[in-house]
């Protein structure tokens, strides 16, 4: 049973939902079947050098490397 993110188009709850191919998921506030998928982002291990990865270059940095003040960098 995969995972999936959902947004609810009727009260706009997002959630998480395992679900089987054979079944429609609800949105557990409202109950509606009105969802949009989202797009998952993967978790990584926080504490370990290995786990970060590079920041792609979006060309708008001053200096590649130097990402203080990019949008890409938030979080970081």
């Amino acid at each position: 049973m995969p995972m999936y993110e959902y947004a609810c188009s009727d009260c706009s709850h997002e959630f998480e939902a395992l679900v089987r191919s054979d079944t429609i998921p609800t949105c557990p506030r409202c109950q509606s079947t009105r969802l949009t998928k989202l797009l998952s982002v993967f978790a990584t291990p926080t504490g370990s050098a290995s786990a970060v990865l590079p920041l792609p270059s979006c060309g708008s940095c001053v200096s590649p490397g130097a990402h203080s003040g990019c949008p890409l960098a938030l979080g970081r």
